[in-house]
C-alpha cells in the first residue's frame, strides 16, 4: 500500500511538471525558433528582443474591462485590471502586479537612461518598465506593452 501511494504521488508530480498550473513559476524554456513560431513578428520584437510598441497604439492602453492580464508568451497572470490606471503615457499602466514574484525587476541602462525593466518570472519575456511616479497605494507605475499581454475577462 505504501509503495502504491508513493508511486501515485510521484506520478501526480510528473503530471504537474508536464502541465504547470496557470500560476506555476516553473521556467518555460524555448529556443528562439520556438518563440518565433509562437509569437507574431511584433510580439517577438517586444517580448524577446525588448522592443517597445509606439504609444497609444496598443490594444490595452485605454481598456477598462474587468479581468486579468497575462504574459502573452506563457500566460502567467501578471496584472489585474483592478490595478490598472490611466497614466496618460499611451501604454497600459498598473500600480502593482498580481503577485510581486510574478515579475522580475532588472536594471536597464539602454539608450543612456537608467530605468527598471520588468520581465515575466516564468519565461523571462520583456513586459515593460516600472517607475516611481504611480498612484497610491504603491506609488509605482508599471508601464507595460500591450503586445506583451493577453487578456482574460472576468
Amino acid at each position: 500500500m505504501k509503495k502504491s501511494l508513493t508511486l501515485l504521488v510521484l506520478a501526480m508530480g510528473m503530471l504537474s511538471a508536464c502541465h504547470p498550473s496557470e500560476e506555476s513559476l516553473e521556467k518555460v524554456l524555448k529556443t528562439e525558433l520556438e518563440w518565433k513560431a509562437q509569437l507574431s513578428e511584433d510580439e517577438y520584437a517586444v517580448l524577446r528582443l525588448k522592443g517597445t510598441e509606439r504609444a497609444f497604439t496598443g490594444d490595452f492602453h485605454d481598456s477598462k474591462k474587468p479581468g486579468v492580464y497575462l504574459c502573452k508568451a506563457c500566460q502567467l497572470p501578471v496584472f489585474d485590471a483592478q490595478t490598472k490606471f490611466d497614466s496618460g503615457t499611451g501604454w497600459p499602466s498598473f500600480y502593482k502586479p498580481v503577485k510581486d514574484k510574478y515579475v522580475i525587476s532588472l536594471p536597464d541602462t539602454t539608450y543612456g537612461m537608467s530605468r527598471t525593466e520588468i520581465v515575466c518570472a516564468r519565461c523571462d519575456s520583456h513586459l515593460g518598465h516600472v517607475f516611481n511616479d504611480g498612484p497610491r497605494p504603491t506609488g509605482l507605475r508599471y508601464c507595460i506593452n500591450s503586445l506583451s499581454l493577453s487578456f482574460k475577462a472576468e
